[in-house]
């Protein structure tokens, strides 16, 4: 699995670099010390992963992220930072990134890494544990207006959360391919494009 490792702080490049490189299945294809090089080096690369800081000095890892996933709408990007803020996972979700983890969970990086690769949405433990703050509230957007049912607002709230297909289908005691026809029929009603969009689409209008 090829990665571009993104952080202005030299030192945690260097940490990350070998705590990575130590992993059979990975590869360092590149690395830089800010989100300016994101771009260049993501279309010279084209690697499977790109692991970023959110705050550096030059350009942060949200605009450059929102960048590259313009120009390459599948790319697959994991944000690092220090900072649990509840703005900053919002913005991390608007921008299209596959994840949002904290730099000090470093023993959870690699698996993260790997379930991002597999497609999955990913946030750090501590992430995880805010929320159910931010999803407890009642949404204000009316969905029965747009045809959505209770069962498909069910699904909503649990990708919201970050659980996979597979997860959703044990928690509502569904078939994946029944999950997968309810997430299409999300999609289309709400007009959205994958279901990233639609986690950042129910924590807006909570």
């Amino acid at each position: 699995m090829k990665l571009i490792l993104i952080d202005d702080d030299c030192l945690v490049v260097g940490a990350l670099k070998m705590i990575l490189e130590s992993q059979p299945d990975f590869e360092i294809a590149a690395t830089a010390e800010d989100g300016s090089a994101a771009l260049m080096l993501y279309r010279e690369h084209l690697p499977d992963v790109l692991l970023m800081d959110i705050r550096m000095k030059e350009m942060s890892g949200l605009e450059a992220a929102e960048q590259i996933l313009k120009e390459f709408p599948e790319a697959k990007i994991l944000l690092l930072t220090t900072f649990s803020d509840d703005e900053y996972i919002i913005k991390a979700l608007r921008t299209g990134a596959k994840g949002y983890l904290l730099k000090q969970d470093y023993q959870n990086i690699a698996p993260a890494i790997r379930a991002v690769y597999s497609g999955q949405n990913v946030f750090g433990s501590e992430i995880i544990s805010k929320l159910p703050d931010l999803l407890q509230k009642a949404p204000s957007f009316d969905y029965a207006a747009h045809d959505i049912s209770e069962r498909e607002l069910d699904i909503i709230r649990l990708i919201a959360e970050g659980l996979s297909n597979k997860e959703i289908a044990s928690r509502l005691f569904l078939s994946e391919g029944t999950v997968r026809n309810y997430l299409s029929s999300i999609l289309d009603k709400l007009e959205l494009r994958d279901r990233t969009q639609v986690a950042v689409f129910y924590l807006q209008q909570r």
